[in-house]
């Protein structure tokens, strides 16, 4: 009888040889490519957001402005929103976080 094969992808967390080729976690990559990997989902979704983060990226009102939009729905400029799409809200809360750690 002939051995059965497994058909797939290694799984890489069990081999240390693997470990110099195996794909970086969101979390490991820098911090300037993971705020561009956020933003480019915000800017994808909602350019006009984008814009405003830009201009308040560095500043500590930063951080409100992202809280406000993620809890209240409104950008506080009368534009009041129905809702975001899952990765955009996801990308809004990493960025808050992404700035904070910034700003330490």
């Amino acid at each position: 009888m002939s051995e059965k094969k497994s058909v797939g992808f290694p799984d890489l967390t069990q081999h240390a040889e693997y470990e110099p080729t195996r794909p970086m976690p969101l979390h490991e990559l820098p911090l300037p490519t993971r705020i561009d990997t956020e933003m480019a989902i915000v800017r994808a979704n909602n350019p006009r957001i984008a814009k405003s983060i830009e201009v308040f990226w560095g500043h500590k009102d930063c951080v409100e402005y992202l809280e406000q939009l993620i809890l209240s729905g409104g950008d506080g400029f009368g534009n009041a929103r129905v809702g975001f799409k899952r990765e955009v809200l996801s990308a809004l809360m990493n960025l808050a976080t992404l700035h904070e750690v910034k700003e330490r």
